[in-house]
């Protein structure tokens, strides 16, 4: 699903930007230092731009056997002792013929485990097939997950989010609401009760899991604010780096609004609405904005009253 939706709404939602899956060439798997291994491009500079479309890895052992129809191309693919061995038992000629097979496939990236050493023909392949070689000295179990880490993380639904994201008594709170209403006055105010900013006005959301989503800002305006009247503040610098963090799992939703005396606020704490973001709902507190109302503290609460609930606590329980 795109966006961002209400349970209790007649529509989707204004805040999301639209779902979006992230991609990942192998130059960005190359050269990423978050990966946590140290590659060697062996071979294939011309292929760097390749898209790697799965976060799953996949062993060559079946295709240099035969096997071809077990080849997934958009993943990534591992040699380890295991293929290399096989290679062994076999004469030049049908070692020859197993590597060549890989030309029928158009596969986006091979990675040597180990620092092993590989046949020539591996080189003529990569260069003929525009398949990049990289090469690592950690094992293959190791550069599995770790690749499939970073491959996950990189690859996972998202979706952009006009708001506030912070870190609320461990609670990842998203504020959201129309321009100028108060949001960031509203996150300055909790930074100085001593909770933790994320990111202002530009939230990005990943889905981690089936029912987890994770925020984080951009890296151009990272731990940065904007308040009308004194322009772009920088939050680690006025207040230290434990007044920032870098992303923030996601628990509740606050939406503020301009006070209506016509509408119908909830008084008794029964409505439980929720939004939801690439499939996952979030539990939502529509919070509205009077002059004598310190939405600050009222945030607090809600991050308090969430946490009881946690623990099965209802404060109109009659038992």
């Amino acid at each position: 699903m795109a966006g961002g939706s209400l349970s209790d709404s007649k529509g989707v939602g204004k805040e999301a930007c639209g779902e979006r899956a992230g991609v990942v060439v192998v130059r960005d798997l190359l050269e990423d230092p978050s990966v946590g291994l140290d590659f060697e491009l062996l071979q294939g500079r011309e292929g760097l731009g390749n898209e790697i479309r799965s976060p799953r890895i996949q062993k060559l052992g079946m295709t240099l056997a035969g096997f071809g129809g077990y080849i997934h191309p958009d993943r990534l693919q591992i040699i380890g002792s295991s293929e290399l061995n096989y290679l062994q038992t076999l004469t030049p000629e049908m070692r020859i013929t197993a590597i060549r097979r890989l030309l029928h496939h158009k596969i986006c990236c091979v990675l040597i485990t180990k620092g092993l050493e590989i046949p020539e023909e591996f080189l003529h392949v990569s260069s003929e097939g525009l398949i990049p070689l990289l090469r690592s000295n950690a094992l293959s179990s190791i550069s599995i997950a770790r690749v499939s880490s970073y491959l996950e993380r990189k690859l996972a639904p998202r979706t952009t989010i006009h708001g506030v994201l912070l870190e609320v008594f461990g609670l990842g709170m998203l504020i959201m609401g129309p321009s100028g209403i108060g949001k960031s006055e509203c996150a300055l105010e909790l930074v100085l009760k001593g909770h933790r900013l994320i990111t202002d006005d530009y939230v990005e959301l990943t889905r981690r899991s089936i029912d987890r989503l994770t925020g984080e800002g951009g890296k151009i305006l990272r731990h940065h604010m904007e308040l009308r009247g004194l322009g772009i503040i920088d939050i680690k610098e006025l207040f230290g780096v434990s007044a920032t963090s870098l992303s923030q799992d996601v628990d509740i939703a606050v939406r503020l609004e301009r006070w209506d005396s016509e509408a119908d606020y909830d008084r008794l704490g029964l409505d439980h609405s929720t939004i939801e973001f690439l499939g996952v709902s979030l539990p939502l507190i529509a919070m509205p904005v009077a002059p004598g109302r310190n939405i600050a503290t009222l945030i607090e609460v809600a991050a308090r009253i969430h946490l009881l609930r946690q623990r099965g606590y209802r404060p109109l329980d009659t038992n």
